[in-house]
C-alpha cells in the first residue's frame, strides 16, 4: 500500500519548476516564449544569440517598450502579466503571451539575468540570477540572457537532444518566426557564427519576403508558388502553394499560420491535400505557407501548454474557406477565369465553395433537386485569387515528382 504525504501547498520554486516542465521543453521552447515576449512588446528587431545548443547560454535582445523598473522584480513571478486582466480577455486574445508564466519558468531551471530600459526612460535596470536589482546600461527595448539551462532539473537535462539537433529546432522556430512577422528584423547566431539574418520586409508577404518563405519552405513554393488570397466572414486567407505537378514525398513543407502563430492542425491540413484531390499521385504531397487571420474571439489559444494548438469556433466553415480557395486557384475557374466566361467560371467554383462550407445542406438540396448552383451563387460569400507573374494555373492531372 502507498503511504502518502499530507496535503500541502508546494513551494513557490518547486510549483514553477513544475510549471516550467509543461513550458520549457527544450532551448527552442525558450527562446519561443522570449521572442514572443520581444514581439509583443512591439520590437522590430530582435537579436538571439545561442551557444552549446542552447544549454550553456542563450541571449534575447530586442528594442521593444521595454519594462519599467519598478516591474522587474513582478515581470519574474508567477501569472504576473500585462496581457490580461479578466476571463473574458482569455477568449479575445491580440498577444502571443498571456499567462504569465514563462519567465519565472525558465528562471527556475536556469540562471537568467534580465535587462532592460523602459521607453522614455533615462537608464536601464538589471535583475541578476541572485535576485540583486542594480543600475545597468542598454539602449531601449529588453536583453535576456539564460545561462546553464536545466542546471537545476538535471533529470530534464539528460534528456535533451544533441546539440546539432536543437541548432536546427531553433533555426526552423527563427524561420517560422520571421516568416509570420516580415515587418520585424531577425538575427540568429549560433556558437558565434550569423546563421539567419533578415531585414524587415518593406513591401508585404508577397514582396520581399521571398528570402523567408525560400528558406523555410524550400524553393517550389517561393519560386514557382501558386498564390491564394480568400475571405469570409472575417477571416481571410492568405497563401503560397506549389503546383500539382510539384510534389514530395513527405509532407514536411508544409506550414500553417493562425494570427501569426506557428500551428498545428491536421484537420485544415487535410482541408490543403482534398483541394489537390486526384491531381497528386498516391503518397504524393504538396508544399504550402498558410497564413490565416481569425477574429480573435473566434479563436481559441489556451488549449495546449505551449500553444501550438488552437480550437477555431467555426472550424468547418475555416476547412471549407481554405478547401474552397485553394481548389479554384488549381481549376483557375473563378469570376470570368481561364476557363471561359463570368457566367461558367463563377457558377462552378461557388458550387464548390458552397458545398465545401455547407456540405450537409448542399447534399440534401441537391437530392430535392434543387437549382444549388445558384444558390452558391446567391450566398455571401467572397473569394479572390491572384497569382504570381511566372505561374501559370495548373490542370489537375498528376505530373511527374518535382523530389
Amino acid at each position: 500500500m502507498v503511504a502518502f504525504m499530507p496535503i500541502r501547498t508546494l513551494p513557490e520554486n518547486l510549483a514553477n519548476q513544475i510549471a516550467a516542465g509543461e513550458v520549457v521543453e527544450r532551448p527552442a521552447s525558450v527562446i519561443k516564449e522570449l521572442v514572443e515576449n520581444s514581439l509583443d512588446a512591439g520590437a522590430t528587431n530582435i537579436r538571439v544569440e545561442v551557444e552549446d545548443g542552447g544549454s550553456g547560454k542563450i541571449l534575447v535582445q530586442d528594442n521593444g517598450s521595454g519594462i519599467p523598473k519598478e516591474e522587474l522584480v513582478l515581470a519574474l513571478s508567477r501569472h504576473a502579466t500585462s496581457k490580461v486582466a479578466s476571463t473574458e480577455d482569455l477568449f479575445n486574445i491580440h498577444t502571443f503571451g498571456f499567462r504569465g508564466e514563462a519567465l519565472p519558468s525558465i528562471a527556475s531551471v536556469s540562471r537568467l539575468t534580465l535587462t532592460s530600459r523602459a521607453a522614455g526612460s533615462d537608464e536601464a535596470w538589471q535583475i541578476t540570477p541572485e535576485g540583486e536589482l542594480r543600475p545597468a546600461s542598454l539602449p531601449n527595448g529588453t536583453k535576456i540572457e539564460v545561462e546553464d539551462l536545466f542546471y537545476a532539473t538535471p533529470a530534464r537535462r539528460k534528456f535533451q537532444k544533441s546539440e546539432r539537433s536543437e541548432r536546427m529546432a531553433i533555426e526552423d522556430l527563427i524561420l517560422k518566426l520571421a516568416l509570420s512577422n516580415p515587418h520585424v528584423s531577425f538575427t540568429l547566431v549560433q556558437e558565434g557564427k550569423q546563421a539567419l539574418s533578415f531585414p524587415p520586409v518593406q513591401t508585404g508577404f508577397w514582396g520581399d519576403a521571398e528570402a523567408r518563405i525560400k528558406y523555410l519552405a524550400g524553393d517550389d513554393v517561393a519560386s514557382h508558388g501558386l498564390r491564394v488570397e480568400a475571405e469570409r466572414e472575417g477571416t481571410k486567407l492568405t497563401a503560397l502553394i506549389t503546383p500539382a505537378q510539384r510534389h514530395i514525398g513527405q509532407p514536411r513543407n508544409q506550414f500553417l499560420f493562425i494570427n501569426g502563430r506557428p500551428i498545428k492542425d491536421r484537420s485544415l491540413a487535410a482541408a490543403v491535400k482534398n483541394a489537390y484531390g486526384d491531381a497528386l499521385p498516391p503518397g504524393r504531397h504538396p508544399s504550402w505557407v498558410m497564413m490565416l487571420e481569425v477574429p480573435s474571439d473566434e479563436v481559441d489559444v489556451n488549449v495546449h501548454p505551449a500553444k501550438s494548438e488552437v480550437r477555431l469556433k467555426n472550424q468547418q466553415g475555416v476547412f471549407g474557406l481554405i478547401y474552397a480557395a485553394i481548389r479554384h486557384t488549381l481549376t483557375g475557374t473563378a469570376y470570368g477565369g481561364r476557363e471561359g466566361g463570368p457566367g461558367e467560371g463563377a457558377h462552378t467554383t461557388a458550387t464548390d465553395t458552397y458545398a465545401a462550407i455547407n456540405p450537409h445542406t448542399f447534399a440534401l438540396l441537391a437530392l430535392q433537386g434543387q437549382n444549388t448552383g445558384q444558390m452558391a451563387q446567391d450566398t455571401r460569400y467572397k473569394i479572390q485569387d491572384t497569382h504570381l507573374p511566372s505561374a501559370a494555373y495548373p490542370p489537375l492531372t498528376p505530373g511527374s515528382p518535382a523530389s
